[in-house]
């Protein structure tokens, strides 16, 4: 397996070894102790989820307030582009965000620790979207910020995406951060 480090602190790429032949291919999508000793994951995960979306559709930019997940996402089937956010004021990398495209037939995983803000864009006629998460979803302490929020930017590969309504009318960082009387930089 092969582990590379982002710009955003925790935030990695996994390659997992792929052994294939004509008959197909077999890989260890996570082990315990392989990820924490070669990939620094030493959370628990305690929920897996499966998503599948249409070509077009972005997913994000969510998170727990209180109750933050790390999320270890792969694609099983078709390809997006995920994004994830520093939204910790503290933080020397705060508002800078880093993305990757995972696809079915890259294998590419991204493990997203607690704390940040994470998203998903299906650049494919569909995609089946799996994570694993550090801690059980709750719905009141989700939260959520728009898109384009043009204080972090994200070049997005398709500028007119899917939208719920949810994520359409999401509020900006600053407005977050406002609401909670952070300080922001």
């Amino acid at each position: 397996m092969k582990v590379t480090t982002t710009v955003l602190p925790g935030v990695v790429i996994i390659e997992p070894d792929i052994f294939g032949d004509e008959r197909g291919f077999f890989l260890e999508s996570f082990s315990e102790q392989r990820y924490r000793d070669e990939a620094g994951i030493t959370r628990k995960f305690v929920q897996d989820n499966h998503s599948r979306s249409s070509h077009g559709v972005l997913r994000g930019l969510h998170f727990q307030r209180t109750r933050p997940q790390g999320k270890l996402v792969r694609v099983s089937i078709g390809e997006v582009f995920d994004v994830a956010v520093d939204i910790n004021p503290g933080s020397p990398t705060f508002k800078q965000w880093f993305g990757v495209t995972l696809s079915a037939s890259n294998h590419l995983q991204f493990y997203v620790p607690p704390g940040y803000a994470h998203a998903f864009l299906v650049l494919s006629e569909s995609a089946d979207f799996q994570y694993k998460c550090t801690d059980y979803y709750v719905p009141e302490d989700q939260v959520g910020i728009v898109w384009n929020d043009p204080d972090i930017d994200i070049d997005w590969p398709i500028q007119a995406p899917l939208l719920s309504d949810k994520d359409r009318n999401e509020q900006t960082l600053a407005q977050y951060l406002t609401s909670l009387g952070a300080d922001r930089k």
